[in-house]
């Protein structure tokens, strides 16, 4: 093998993708705008929830009890109905996310020591978001009821207390934009590496030009590292700038060191560009191997833990996520922002990405034929 060749054909791969104009938005606004998108339209965050009311009781105490929703941050009463049905229409036009109704003999049982029933409808088709509004429901009837029975029984109980104080590492104030945005920045090196790649070879046969690179005297091997070593500065170029713009714009903390995660992901491009080239040996036009591209974009994507935890999918389907590199590196790029921890503990996550990177690569490059069939 040569070297000399190989860097003529680096430089050649460079020239040739810097010198079309549509590429440089692909190389440098397309990530970022993605980031963007993504680190602010995926978050498990509920902020504003609208509340419709219905207050059949009008005593002090169901007025407090609205008061109550309507000062936490979380709620924001934006219907006050007097009919049930109007409820219902509500929740139908998805004016309202969730509905309280107080009764009428509201004030009257608690007064009595008795228990007194609030009734709150809550639109379920979309269980996560629901599951978490109705969470958020019952902290502040929880908050309310203890200070109310405060208020009743005057009597101080020193007694059977449990004293629960919580405390929450890595990410304290549970804001889900420190989880995700990470995560985004492991899905956009794998997108972008994997779509150049991808098209390397391809393009050589659709502008006429793998003709010329055939009758060089250029191996196999040699025409390997010069297709894929170009999109490895790059990749790592994106990986850059993707975490600065996450540490400047979404003011993302990491804690450990970032050497840890440059060299992480120089392991998981083995994979990506091997998959990528895979499919440019495989495919025969740019269009085929852009929709080739989808066929393992989304299941790499689903099998990652990205937004679904693999210890909740099925045996057999933990098993396939083993084998997707993204789900390893996700590991890694959250341990090294959240956690701060190094390769003395990521390991096993380092040691996969490594079998499976070099398995894929050598896949593609055992398949890769220099010739035009």
């Amino acid at each position: 093998m040569t070297w000399l060749r190989v860097r003529e054909l680096v430089r050649k791969e460079f020239i040739q993708l810097f010198r079309d104009r549509k590429n440089r938005p692909m190389l440098v606004i397309a990530p970022l705008i993605q980031m963007i998108l993504f680190g602010y339209v995926v978050t498990t965050d509920v902020r504003d929830i609208r509340l419709a009311v219905i207050d059949l009781a009008r005593t002090p105490d169901s007025r407090r009890l609205i008061d109550a929703f309507d000062g936490n941050a979380t709620f924001r009463v934006t219907q006050v109905l007097q009919d049930p049905r109007e409820l219902d229409r509500m929740l139908l036009q998805r004016r309202v996310d969730l509905g309280l109704q107080v009764p009428p003999d509201f004030s009257a049982r608690l007064r009595d020591g008795r228990t007194a029933d609030v009734q709150i409808l809550v639109d379920g088709s979309m269980s996560n978001m629901a599951a978490v509004r109705i969470a958020y429901s019952a902290s502040v009837l929880d908050s309310f009821n203890s200070q109310l029975l405060r208020e009743l029984n005057r009597r101080r109980i020193d007694f059977g207390e449990i004293d629960a104080r919580v405390r929450t590492w890595y990410n304290p104030n549970l804001d889900s934009q420190h989880y995700f945005v990470p995560g985004i920045v492991a899905f956009l090196v794998m997108l972008l590496s994997l779509l150049f790649t991808s098209m390397a070879v391809v393009r050589e046969k659709e502008a006429g030009t793998m003709e010329q690179l055939i009758v060089t005297p250029l191996k196999a091997t040699e025409f390997i590292l010069g297709k894929t070593i170009p999109f490895i500065f790059i990749a790592q170029a994106q990986m850059v700038m993707v975490i600065l713009f996450a540490r400047l714009w979404f003011r993302i903390p990491m804690a450990g060191n970032a050497l840890v995660l440059l060299a992480a992901s120089s392991i998981f491009l083995l994979s990506t560009l091997g998959i990528g080239l895979l499919i440019s040996t495989v495919s025969r036009t740019q269009q085929q191997a852009m929709m080739t591209n989808f066929f393992f974009i989304l299941p790499f994507f689903m099998l990652s833990g990205f937004v679904f935890p693999i210890a909740n999918m099925p045996a057999v389907v933990q098993w396939l996520a083993h084998l997707n590199p993204l789900s390893h590196f996700l590991v890694i790029i959250r341990g090294v922002f959240l956690k701060g921890i190094g390769f003395a503990i990521l390991w096993p996550q380092f040691l996969e990405l490594a079998v499976l990177g070099g398995l894929v690569f050598a896949v593609a490059a055992g398949r890769f034929r220099k010739r035009l069939d």
